[in-house]
């Protein structure tokens, strides 16, 4: 008997065994997550259920499925259920040294529930098939937005030369890929304009990518003053011109964003965004979190329309961070619970045209979290100094891949204790079967 095989199988008690009914019982489902709080905003869902899997998908949400229908059934009682979350913005082409110093996906966010991440942009068209050699031996789902500059987000700053703006290039390789790329990246571009290097040269590119292939784009932009015959590049114009019904700002939070009028007031702009369908990404990072900003934008109710983190490996701030971390930030800036998981799954599943991700409906790939809220003393630093106090932390302590336990810390709540499991069992020799 195998590791797998073993936990499949109930561990028993010798009365229950010899028990008529119970022997009659044939498990309907490969697994039985059970007495959990529920949120999954899609479906409308807040409340205690049962959630079976079988096959790797959701087979049933119910109020009371009972254990004894699942090959194996895990207690979650106290804790809260959720589809698998979606980091909008994340580096992960670990691989490329000459690429933004980037994170494993599966170290950093399988353990905060994370089962779908998007790439930001390290990669561009010239080195996708790379990336993909990462996207195809990962545990998750890696999604990509594939940078405007062919050679993606390189030290050597290929994002700051047009010439390496490859639209159909890009284009052609998010069509041969259309089950990963789903937009374009344009970001850092900046410095001084001319007749070659204009002011909207990497904004426009990306957007007739976009309108080639019909995918969003990620914009990372900053504001630019006019320089010679060149009109200034506007926070304006960017929002309300440039940008599409679809399109994302990332680093929405940015201190080189205007979001705060000089009263401290939201910018108009923004709303008037939003009612043009404009989305708003968080990307948290090194530099996306200034708390004298971010705190008074949330007060006045703009929070994010995606919470991501935008991990990378190297400064010391996003190591010691992931998406769990920056939720529970939210939370403790009074945005209910319900609103930050809808800003995790069904959100970013809707802007990336996935919509079969980010729920839990019947059919969908079960891909699910679970978490405690930790109550206690906790301080969330600013990416800009200074912190906030809370009471409480969101902390994962299962996560599920396409069905299959991929994260059981800290408390290895489908694992039996060591006593119950027979001396002569082959789980002792199975040295796989702490995975997770």
């Amino acid at each position: 008997m195998n590791r797998r095989e073993f936990l499949s199988t109930p561990l028993i008690p010798h009365a229950l065994a010899a028990s008529p009914a119970f022997a009659q019982a044939t498990p309907r489902y490969d697994t039985v997550i059970k007495g959990g709080h529920v949120i999954d905003v899609g479906n409308r869902i807040n409340q205690q259920m049962d959630v079976a899997v079988l096959g790797g998908k959701v087979a049933r949400v119910d109020r009371n499925i009972p254990a004894a229908e699942g090959k194996t059934s895990v207690d979650v009682s106290g804790y809260y259920v959720t589809p698998g979350l979606i980091d909008l913005h994340i580096c992960c082409y670990y691989t490329n040294p000459a690429v933004t110093a980037s994170v494993i996906a599966d170290h950093h966010c399988l353990p905060s529930g994370v089962t779908t991440c998007c790439d930001g942009g390290t990669a561009g068209a010239n080195n996708f098939e790379d990336f993909k050699k990462i996207i195809d031996r990962s545990k998750m789902r890696i999604l990509s937005f594939l940078n405007i500059a062919a050679p993606g987000a390189e030290s050597s700053r290929a994002e700051q030369y047009p010439s390496q703006f490859k639209v159909k290039l890009a284009a052609d390789t998010a069509k041969k890929y259309p089950n990963i790329v789903v937009g374009f990246k344009t970001g850092h571009y900046g410095g001084k304009f001319d007749e070659t290097r204009t002011p909207w040269a990497s904004i426009d590119s990306t957007l007739e990518a976009g309108r080639l292939t019909g995918l969003p784009i990620l914009a990372d932009f900053t504001p630019m003053p006019a320089q010679g015959k060149f009109p200034a590049r506007s926070y304006r114009e960017f929002l309300l011109e440039k940008l599409r019904p679809g399109d994302i700002v990332t680093h929405c939070l940015a201190s080189r964003y205007p979001f705060l009028m000089e009263d401290g007031k939201l910018n108009p702009d923004v709303n008037k965004a939003r009612e043009r369908g404009v989305k708003f990404d968080l990307g948290h990072a090194a530099g996306s979190f200034v708390l004298r900003l971010v705190v008074p934008a949330v007060q006045q109710g703009f929070i994010p329309d995606t919470i991501s983190a935008d991990l990378f490996s190297d400064t010391p701030v996003t190591v010691g961070i992931n998406l769990a971390n920056v939720m529970s930030k939210f939370l403790c800036l009074g945005v209910p619970l319900e609103d930050v998981i809808r800003r995790t799954t069904v959100n970013p599943a809707q802007i990336i045209h996935r919509p079969e991700l980010g729920n839990l409906s019947v059919g969908s790939t079960a891909d699910i979290a679970v978490f405690e809220i930790v109550k206690g003393n906790f301080a969330y630093r600013g990416s800009g100094g200074g912190k906030i106090r809370g009471d409480r932390k969101l902390q994962c302590v299962m996560t599920l891949f396409g069905g299959e336990i991929v994260y059981d810390h800290p408390y290895g709540l489908s694992v039996p204790l060591w006593e119950d499991i027979p001396k002569d069992s082959r789980y002792w020799a199975d040295t796989n079967r702490q995975k997770w």
